[in-house]
């Protein structure tokens, strides 16, 4: 097997080697600067050209490298948490703190098992796993039930913090493995469904928003990453050969059979697009597919929803439920394909590659990276509208407007009848704007979506109230004793209210304070509130 350089998905610094040139790139019609200001872009911390060739053809300006102000931030690693904590209100940058948690190998084994435990039917798209050397005794006890039922059975092993293929192997006898190594080893699945005799896996690109609330893009094309040597079921005699069983382009580019054709059905890298048409032709349910792709992508991701959650409010402690998010992020699902088309989660990536070595990879992830941005909706009203939020905020602290006068004791029951309804009421008000302003977001979401489709939160009220429940249990299990307003305000009834019934609670409070104060009640109607 050759060495294999280090190139591919990014999971730590790595050094920026520029490349000015793209070999598949358009024309760019630059857009007209505004009057009234620009947007601008810091992309220092990238290598991919292709991410400068979207941020011109959005018409950012891109900014000097060591410009922290930028409206727009873009790394190719993971960010410490204190940049995010010192980023102000109207900049994004492109990675959530507490994504790791599933993104490294071991921390996702470790969180699936957890979940597996409380919701085993749910989570049944990874194959077991074991972690090592902790549960290096719970494998060889697995080994050995094995062999009293004369069953053998192949594994994966990689290391636990791996990336592009490095250190893969597969072996049959379990026995041998030792248990000093950290590692990852996983049942492998032996049945793929294959592509003319071929062994591949998805790489489907999810966009996260935001996490507070939680909303989740699946973008509806990707890349078709195929093996190079025929498959063939595992056996003592072909457990080496990696380019049969191993899918990663970073691997397979490197055998001679590895194929750069760029019609659109052939070659070892294809889009999802031409695979979904592949299926409708011969019978198979493409909508099925997509169904099940879904479904694996937010069970997962909210797995990680109370790590990221807290993590990202321990480092905006001070931001309003339903404010605009300073973080997204574009991850890279591995996805294989069963013969029964069940889809298996195999890792995440929370950097994959931008690199665009073929026409098919400019294709796909220009698309990807110029349909989120356009999603995100960064305005230039966005830094003149922070400004003037923080200069208001400044005031309220300064001469006490907005804020409730406090109950004084001795107080009169009339008086903490009033007290009550009024602080009722200040909350109604409070949701009903994040209720508002998420409807505002989702108006430009849906006429900006592009070749993305919304999978969390679901129009489907049924899989919705499955995926809440799942949320609530993901809480509990991860969350156990600890953040306990976090876990308070997850459970907050009003959470789940729409506008219609805030304003109902709004009216019936009005027509209760109305009842104190000895004013004729009202006949219900509706009253109109602004913010």
């Amino acid at each position: 097997m050759p060495s294999l350089p280090n190139e591919g998905d990014n999971h730590g610094t790595a050094p920026l080697t520029l490349n000015s040139e793209l070999p598949f790139q358009s024309t760019i019609k630059r857009k007209v600067r505004k009057k009234n200001g620009v947007i601008t872009a810091n992309v220092a911390g990238t290598k991919y050209e292709i991410v400068r060739v979207v941020i011109r053809e959005m018409g950012f300006v891109k900014t000097r490298d060591e410009d922290e102000t930028a409206n727009l931030i873009w790394s190719d690693s993971a960010v410490q948490q204190d940049k995010i904590a010192e980023l102000r209100n109207y900049q994004r940058i492109n990675h959530f703190p507490g994504m790791g948690e599933i993104c490294r190998k071991d921390f996702l084994a470790r969180n699936m098992t957890k979940m597996i435990k409380s919701q085993p039917q749910e989570y049944s798209f990874i194959p077991r796993t074991w972690i090592f050397p902790a549960e290096y005794t719970q494998f060889q006890n697995y080994v050995k039930e094995l062999k009293k039922k004369r069953r053998q059975k192949t594994f994966i092993v990689k290391p636990a913090n791996g990336a592009m293929g490095h250190g893969i192997s597969l072996i049959r006898n379990g026995e041998k493995l030792q248990a000093q190594d950290h590692l990852i080893v996983q049942e492998y699945l032996d049945k793929p469904f294959l592509m003319e005799g071929y062994k591949f896996d998805l790489r489907v690109y999810i966009l996260v928003t935001s996490c507070d609330p939680l909303k989740v893009f699946l973008y509806h094309d990707g890349l078709v990453r195929m093996g190079t040597e025929k498959y063939h079921p595992p056996s003592d005699s072909n457990l080496s050969q990696l380019y049969m069983h191993l899918t990663n382009y970073s691997v397979n580019k490197h055998n001679e059979h590895f194929e750069r054709d760029e019609t659109e059905d052939k070659g070892s890298k294809r889009s999802i697009k031409w695979f979904t048409e592949f299926l409708e032709t011969n019978n198979l349910d493409v909508s099925k597919f997509w169904s099940d792709i879904s479904e694996l992508v937010v069970k997962t991701l909210i797995v990680a929803e109370p790590h990221v959650l807290h993590a990202y409010r321990m480092c905006r402690p001070g931001q309003a439920p339903g404010s605009d998010s300073v973080c997204f992020e574009v991850l890279g699902f591995d996805i294989l394909l069963d013969r029964k088309l069940k889809p298996w989660l195999l890792e995440i990536n929370r950097a994959p590659s931008f690199g665009t070595d073929q026409k098919i990879d400019y294709d796909v992830k220009k698309g990807v990276l110029l349909n989120a941005l356009k999603l995100l909706n960064i305005r230039t009203s966005d830094k003149r509208r922070n400004l003037a939020q923080q200069k208001a905020e400044a005031q309220k602290r300064l001469y006490g407007q907005g804020s409730m006068k406090k109950l004084l004791p001795g107080s009169s029951d009339w008086e903490k009848q009033r007290h009550t309804l009024e602080r009722r009421k200040e909350e109604l008000k409070e949701r009903l704007a994040q209720v508002r302003k998420q409807i505002s977001k989702e108006e430009h979401e849906n006429r900006h979506m592009g070749n993305y489709r919304r999978i969390y939160p679901p129009d489907d009220k049924t899989l919705l109230e499955k995926y809440e429940s799942l949320l609530a249990t993901a809480f509990q299990t991860f969350l156990a004793g600890r953040a306990a307003s976090l876990q308070r305000e997850m459970n907050n009834p009003l959470k789940r209210m729409k506008e219609e019934d805030i304003l109902d609670l709004l009216e019936q409070c009005e027509i209760d304070d109305e009842k104190l104060m000895g004013k004729c009640t009202r006949q219900r109607g509706p009253k109109v509130y602004e913010f």
